[in-house]
């Protein structure tokens, strides 16, 4: 009988899906090693109402465009507020009356052991524990290097922290130790293979031996790219610049065009891609939003990066964390990271310093410990 393994994700921003489909693509690859074990992951969001998809994913995501400091207000006080306080209850109550479809495709898999990549169906599957309904192993990865409130939930059976502070924090707001684990966060097998630089940014037309640096917008492009990239190669300096349009198709073709004029041979667009640690292995840096999942691609690369605009409340406490041990720097506008740029260029050995800071705390081969560790526990070892 293969083991049956559950992944449930939220799709509120693109890393909780992420983070599930690296989990995913772990247990594919033990399986076709011979493991008897299988996979399937689902979206929370797809299992619930328009009504409810949009107030909660779609207004999110809204909100941390439109209004981050709203939502940064909002993120500080819901870390605040006790889970046994008014306001906390009836959300969880509206939770759980939205999330039936969900719990009948549960049943449905019958999994041995689950995995949630978000606080929403690990809340929901704490109260069906409580009441007997949940009887197999119910396991919670945080994919931030913060832990929020609304993370802490009792009666699972374990909890993938993404650094070692966040493993004591867990600890401190009574967790029991046995059951926090310091994984890091999950990232797809292919950020833990090694890469061939030279063959990799041939076969992109760019040159092995010249600085590059690679800028990404998420999935979804965001932000003047096309402003941003013409801002940096008008600067002069001999360095290549990636960008990554992600899916926003009107501003691959605006960086398209300013390839083919203005910065011949330097710029180098791309649209979304899955291989994305691909054009990291040609990069010395990355210029990136410091969001839990990216920021963990880029470690598990050895990638320093220079992080930009995060949101206000987890991704805040993430650039802090890359700060801190010395992974990244922090450039608040345009104008401060060009000479950011700058001085790295002019100081070749603090950025190796940063790449090796980058090494040291990345976790390659997060997801294979989480599913180790599941595996485990289900064989009682």
């Amino acid at each position: 009988m293969k083991r049956r393994i559950l992944l449930l994700s939220v799709s509120a921003g693109a890393g909780h899906v992420r983070a599930a489909e690296a989990l995913e693509a772990t247990v594919a690859t033990l399986a076709a090693g011979g493991r008897g074990i299988e996979a399937k992951h689902l979206d929370v969001m797809d299992y619930v109402p328009s009504s409810f998809r949009r107030i909660y994913a779609d207004f999110y995501l809204r909100l941390i465009t439109r209004h981050p400091q709203l939502w940064g207000m909002l993120y500080r006080i819901t870390d605040d507020t006790r889970p046994e306080a008014v306001t906390q209850r009836m959300r969880r109550t509206i939770e759980r009356l939205h999330t039936r479809r969900l719990r009948a495709a549960i049943a449905q898999f019958a999994p041995d052991a689950i995995v949630c990549t978000h606080f929403l169906p690990a809340e929901m599957l704490m109260r069906q524990i409580r009441k007997g309904r949940i009887t197999v192993p119910v396991w919670l990865q945080v994919t931030d290097f913060d832990l929020h409130r609304m993370w802490v939930i009792p009666e699972m059976t374990g909890y993938f922290a993404a650094s070692p502070e966040i493993a004591q924090r867990m600890r401190a707001v009574g967790l029991p130790a046995s059951r926090v684990h310091t994984t890091g966060i999950p990232v797809m097998p292919a950020f833990a293979e090694p890469h061939d630089r030279r063959a990799l940014a041939a076969s992109f037309g760019m040159d092995p031996d010249r600085p590059a640096y690679l800028v990404m917008g998420g999935g979804a492009g965001v932000g003047a790219l096309d402003e941003l990239a013409d801002t940096l190669l008008s600067n002069g300096g001999d360095f290549q610049l990636v960008v990554l349009a992600g899916r926003n198709a009107a501003m691959l073709e605006r960086l398209r065009a300013l390839a083919a004029t203005r910065h011949v041979g330097r710029l180098f667009p791309h649209g979304f891609t899955r291989h994305v640690e691909r054009l990291m292995a040609c990069c010395d840096l990355a210029i990136t939003k410091p969001g839990g999942l990216t920021t963990s691609e880029c470690l598990a690369m050895g990638l320093p990066m220079i992080v930009n605009a995060p949101i206000p409340g987890q991704e805040e406490r993430n650039a802090d964390y890359l700060l801190e041990q010395g992974a990244a720097w922090k450039a608040i506008d345009a104008v401060a990271l060009a000479w950011r740029i700058g001085e790295l260029r002019a100081q070749p050995g603090r950025l190796a310093a940063m790449a090796a800071s980058a090494r040291a705390i990345g976790r390659p081969h997060a997801a294979r410990e989480v599913i180790d560790t599941v595996l485990a526990d289900l064989d009682g070892t």
